[in-house]
């Protein structure tokens, strides 16, 4: 058993069935011979311990090094211990006396993904470190020496709660009927965000007002087309019929018109045409969020990292990647890390687009499952971990999506994890984290110009979404709405934080004090994103304080 980390340290406690504090696995995996240290320790354990202590280790140590001066031999190579190999004599990156010549890696500034929030003043989005965006945590040449991790965090003080988790509750049979229900409950709820800017009538009301009149209408975009005078015509439809709307093109709305998708909540404010069978449009509204508010913030120093798309299954999954996030993770410089945010994508799945079946290095659902728990077990055990599925989990398409049946739960059951449907707000130490896979930003960025949604800054499609107050509104494109009684896709409370993936790009800003980020993903270029031309940003872990709401994205590629 080479002991190359942290992580393979938890790893091989794990398949002995113990979990082990954080400063244990770093006393382990800096001791002078590890694997026979654990091997030890594993021994002399007590018969019903179920989780190895500092204290356990320490015991270990003081003893072998108040015996014989000379270590015992080390297992032999036919043995389930095999030395490192000579050309790699201390083969733990967790080298506790970092050499002058590999020092500290200087952080690397991350390009096309540090956005400024030009609606709030042009203020960057604050990061912690030297002031750049991206550390560089390939190497663990920061570990700290061995014994020096802080007390462990303590469990009693974590606050985590699900709200908006649809799993278990679906009620829509695809009938006509459930459709309708589903688009009437996001027509009340987003239009009572819009009541307050427009004194609106219902469509039928408006009908009925003489020519000239001003007026105000609240409805689901049902059509938008342009005029052969290069006008613009918009149908709105709310719950008692629909009304046309006519922008011109020398009001100025020409933005935001670019702007609309099919089937979100807009208002329009103007005037009726003479015969009262036109509404001439003087402005447009969207529900958005408020420009300002008061976000919320735990009471200590403690973070959350957010990754998505992990894609476990994959010949292009980057396992030494993620093998240093996680050995990174039972470090000391981690140890304010207390929770895990994976905004979907777990396995690469099956069947997901033309050919995949060449790019997989485990064909069967089931074992992609099997091989993620494993890796999921390299997390520490003490890590609040929270779950919703993507497009290429086994659950339904339709959003919003289930999370998981009992059987994919049973075998993703590592340290307690957490698994709620797409989307769901997961609230952590008081900050709302609005967690959405982002199957719909492929939407977004097709129908808008590209300075306003493109791949290279996936944040900026969040600011669309946020400003739609709704997550998936276009229906009948590329992504597929499952009828719900109510609908689980709209935005109804306004997050502190937007995570998604999905798009396998990392970008990241703030949209009036909200801050959204799209997590990048743990897969290379497969031969399909070559053919849609998608440069993945893999190996990146946003890591976000809980407390300040700052941010700091390490690179572990």
């Amino acid at each position: 058993m080479p002991l190359e980390s942290n992580a393979r340290v938890v790893s091989e406690l794990a398949s002995r069935g113990y979990n082990a504090e954080r400063e244990a696995v770093t006393l382990l995996a800096g001791a002078e011979r590890p694997a026979a240290t654990l091997e030890a320790v594993v021994d002399a354990a007590p018969d019903d311990a179920l989780r190895i202590t500092a204290d356990h280790v320490r015991a270990v140590v003081d003893e072998r090094s108040d015996g014989p001066a000379d270590d015992p031999a080390p297992p032999s190579r036919d043995s389930d211990d095999p030395d490192p190999s000579p050309t790699n004599p201390d083969p733990s990156p967790t080298n506790p006396d970092p050499s002058p010549t590999n020092p500290d890696p200087s952080p690397t500034e991350a390009t096309g993904s540090f956005e400024r929030d030009d609606e709030n003043g042009g203020s960057p989005v604050e990061t912690k470190g030297s002031g750049d965006a991206v550390r560089d945590g390939s190497d663990a040449s920061s570990a700290p020496e061995p014994g020096s991790a802080s007390a462990p965090a303590d469990p009693s003080r974590r606050e985590l709660e699900i709200a908006n988790d649809m799993t278990g509750r679906s009620t829509g049979t695809g009938e006509y009927d459930d459709f309708v229900r589903t688009f009437r409950d996001r027509y009340e709820r987003l239009s009572k965000l819009l009541r307050g800017r427009v004194n609106h009538r219902p469509a039928t009301a408006i009908a009925d007002m003489p020519g000239g009149s001003e007026a105000a209408m609240i409805g689901l975009v049902n059509d938008v087309r342009s005029t052969k005078s290069g006008h613009w015509l918009i149908e709105l439809e709310d719950s008692t019929g629909t009304f046309p709307a006519l922008v011109m093109k020398d009001k100025g709305l020409a933005d935001v018109v670019d702007e609309i998708l099919m089937d979100e909540c807009v208002a329009v404010d103007g005037t009726l045409a003479d015969d009262s069978g036109i509404l001439f449009a003087d402005s447009l509204h969207f529900p958005d969020v408020p420009r300002s508010r008061v976000t919320g913030g735990a009471d200590r120093h403690v973070q959350a990292a957010l990754i998505s798309d992990v894609h476990v299954g994959s010949d292009e999954f980057v396992a030494d990647a993620w093998s240093r996030f996680t050995d990174w993770l039972h470090t000391p410089e981690a140890e304010p890390v207390e929770y895990l945010l994976i905004a979907g994508d777990m396995v690469e799945g099956v069947g997901v687009y033309p050919d995949q079946d060449e790019e997989l290095e485990i064909v069967d659902i089931y074992d992609q499952y099997e091989a993620f728990a494993e890796h999921l077990k390299e997390v520490p055990a003490d890590t609040e971990i929270v779950m919703i599925p993507g497009n290429h989990d086994a659950v339904r398409l339709a959003e919003p999506q289930p999370g998981f049946n009992e059987e994919l739960r049973s075998i993703m059951d590592v340290h307690d994890a957490r698994i709620v449907s797409n989307p769901a707000t997961v609230t952590v130490e008081g900050v709302d984290v609005l967690m959405y896979h982002g199957v719909s930003l492929d939407e977004v960025i097709a129908e808008l110009p590209e300075e306003k949604a493109s791949y290279e800054e996936p944040h900026k499609a969040m600011y669309q979404l946020l400003k739609k107050r709704h997550v998936a509104p276009q229906f009948g494109g590329h992504t597929r709405v499952a009828p719900e009684e109510r609908d689980y896709l709209v935005i109804e409370d306004v997050p502190d934080v937007f995570h998604t993936g999905h798009v396998h790009k990392l970008g990241w800003g703030k949209y009036h004090d909200v801050l959204a980020v799209n997590s990048g993903c743990w897969q290379s270029q497969t031969d399909f994103q070559k053919s849609v031309n998608i440069d993945p940003d893999a190996g990146y872990a946003p890591i976000l304080d809980l407390d300040t709401l700052n941010m700091t994205v390490r690179k572990f590629t």
